[in-house]
């Protein structure tokens, strides 16, 4: 019975870390460029008291044996990279990547960090900036006369100024994909940073030979997050939770049992 309740409060603990990752997932139901986590769950170790295929008699094995486990934990909560629905804006700078692919952003320290979150802006000195301020990499500047600013489906940036016809190329946003987006780390702000388990990023053109997607000006990926199905999730980690708690609820009166007929 001290196995119950070990195994039934794994499960409990369990379920918890899952009601968390799906309150995670619902308050970023509206950040741009956010993707959903799905929680994942590993069996323990296993307590043998018969092993399968252990001797029966001379000639016969014990067909399926006796194994008891000791319960569960939260194994990962993997990254779902699904594209989220766009959102169009009035801002030039919007971008959306239509695919694979990741932003390059120089963060305060000078490494770099992805995001799939296409909310740029400028800053006073004309540099293409994350929400936060962080430049994009590589660096694209805009001249304060710059007028009708366009971003083509493989990131060229160009722009026209007053009085003139012809336009300018300022640069090219370029993209990076990874072998295993899901093993990014997620360090907050819609950022990510490369690990081991990711790869080292591969850089390329939108829409080039790499794999990448194409860029689509004035638009905004929105969070991938399906409310639907998380409430789907939370309902059924709560029947599991409390199913759980029912079961440590049972062994606890069997012990209360086993002392009574002890007394």
């Amino acid at each position: 019975m001290i196995k119950a309740l070990y195994s039934a409060g794994s499960g409990m603990t369990a379920q918890q870390m899952s009601v968390d990752n799906i309150a995670n997932n619902l308050a970023n139901a509206n950040t741009t460029g956010f993707k959903a986590r799905r929680t994942q769950f590993q069996d323990l170790l296993y307590q043998s008291f018969l092993q399968p295929g252990a001797a029966a008699g001379s000639q016969t094995v014990v067909p399926s044996g006796l194994q008891l486990g000791l319960g569960t934990r939260p194994s990962a909560n993997s990254i779902v990279f699904t594209q989220g629905n766009f959102t169009e804006t009035d801002n030039p700078l919007d971008l959306v990547i239509q695919g694979k692919g990741f932003f390059q952003i120089q963060r305060p320290d000078g490494s770099v960090a992805y995001t799939r979150n296409g909310n740029f802006q400028l800053d006073k000195d004309g540099n293409v900036v994350s929400a936060t301020g962080d430049p994009l990499q590589p660096q694209i500047n805009l001249p304060a006369q710059a007028q009708s600013i366009t971003i083509a489906s493989d990131g060229t940036v160009s722009y026209t100024q007053a009085g003139q016809t012809a336009s300018t190329i300022a640069g090219q946003i370029q993209l990076a994909n990874f072998t295993n987006p899901g093993g990014l780390n997620s360090i907050g702000n819609g950022l990510f940073t490369p690990t081991d388990a990711s790869g080292d990023p591969v850089i390329g053109v939108a829409g080039g030979q790499d794999g990448l997607g194409t860029l689509q000006q004035g638009y905004l990926e929105s969070s991938n997050v399906s409310v639907v199905e998380e409430f789907i999730n939370m309902i059924s980690s709560q029947r599991a939770y409390e199913a759980n708690s029912k079961v440590v609820k049972a062994a606890d009166e069997m012990y209360q049992q086993v002392n009574n007929v002890a007394q």
